[in-house]
């Protein structure tokens, strides 16, 4: 039994917990500001990654389109004209579709871009990147798979 004689401090009312428990104002500013300099310093190292990585997209659907192309040309003997081709075309020869769904976009919703050398057989496919605009620098520079 307590003593009634004793003063009451903040910790005497039974529950263990100080009256005045919290965080102050000035507390709770410097950890929002440390919170903010921490997510200026990582965000745009997460958003780097990002942009990479739909570059490494772009090139495995290239990859993927090369691959239906080669297809195309062994059975017709030149590329198309045209990557529609690969999913349907009534040229002699053609055995397709030459792909299991539809063409696909780009990681950033272009189409992709094809161009032929009918005389050589040679072909390029082609994303524009993030721009879609020829050239261009990182995330915005072309990405070219040739046959």
């Amino acid at each position: 039994m307590r003593d009634r004689s004793e003063p009451r401090t903040p910790l005497s009312h039974g529950s263990g917990i100080p009256k005045n428990s919290g965080f102050t104002l000035i507390e709770l500013l410097i950890v929002m500001v440390i919170l903010g300099l921490l997510a200026s310093l990582v965000a745009p190292q997460l958003f780097e990654k990002v942009g990479s990585s739909k570059v490494q997209v772009a090139q495995t659907q290239i990859d993927m389109l090369s691959t239906a192309v080669d297809s195309y040309m062994l059975d017709v003997g030149r590329p198309p004209e045209k990557l529609g081709a690969l999913i349907e075309s009534d040229v002699p020869g053609w055995n397709g579709p030459y792909l299991r769904d539809d063409l696909p976009e780009d990681p950033w919703g272009n189409e992709f871009i094809l161009k032929t050398e009918n005389v050589r057989g040679l072909y390029e496919i082609m994303s524009l990147g993030a721009d879609g605009q020829e050239g261009g620098e990182d995330e915005n520079a072309d990405i070219i798979g040739r046959g």
